[in-house]
């Protein structure tokens, strides 16, 4: 039973004369998981969106760390289902699904 509890991705470009920085922060707690997306454009303030999935939409589905993890323990087993397809989260905290 292996659940993800805090999940971070920082994102640089380093794009003159207006470097970004794009993180996301995906945070479980007892109602669910808090996202926040925050975009820093060069100097501009920060812009920051928040936003929740309840425990009932996110069932199943699959962060990226747990992603990595099936991957591993699939190459471990040397072995792939055929159509093998999880709901999911993607990096900007959006409901979708992954295929294998």
């Amino acid at each position: 039973q292996l659940e993800t509890l805090e999940q971070e991705e920082q994102e640089c470009l380093e794009l003159r004369p207006h470097p970004t920085e794009k993180t996301t922060h995906i945070l479980s707690h007892e109602h669910g998981m808090t996202v926040t997306k925050t975009l820093q454009e060069g100097e501009a303030e920060p812009q920051c969106q928040s936003f929740s999935y309840s425990r009932a939409k996110l069932r199943a589905r699959l962060l990226e760390g747990a992603s990595l993890l099936l991957l591993r323990v699939l190459a471990r087993r040397q072995t792939m289902p055929h159509d093998l397809v999880f709901p999911a989260i993607n990096t900007e905290g959006d409901l979708c699904t992954a295929s294998y």
